[in-house]
């Protein structure tokens, strides 16, 4: 639903899949940077208030050292969701289609440290 209002703001999101990728990090976790995009106040629904939205790049692969596929962490900022609640350590995820995930898959997700810093928590 918020495809339209990412679009109008110049953020050509058709190019990714339409859906996120919803990655459990744990036992790690995440701190998130520089966006490479940020959105504030996206009034895209009629029955929420305004949003803001950050995107922050980043790759998959399905291996250590195979082939990597650009993506961009989605985040809509806690602050103006304040209903919803995401399981510390989950990351979501925008790529396009990339055929070995499906539910249950293992995954390596990389990214510069000025954008997100992944942490131990052991």
């Amino acid at each position: 639903m918020q495809r339209p209002f990412f679009i109008q703001r110049g953020f050509d999101i058709t190019l990714f899949y339409q859906g996120t990728i919803n990655l459990d990090i744990a036992p790690y976790s995440f701190k998130l940077q520089l966006p490479s995009l940020h959105f504030p106040q996206v009034k895209w629904s009629s029955d929420f208030p305004p949003e803001n939205f950050s995107f922050y790049p980043c790759t998959i692969s399905e291996s250590r050292g195979s082939e990597e596929y650009n993506a961009l962490v989605y985040w809509p900022h806690p602050s103006t969701k304040p209903d919803f609640h995401q399981k510390a350590g989950v990351l979501e995820v925008l790529s396009t289609k990339i055929p070995f995930i499906s539910y249950g898959s293992s995954i390596f997700i990389r990214a510069q440290k000025r954008h997100i810093l992944f942490n131990s928590t052991e």
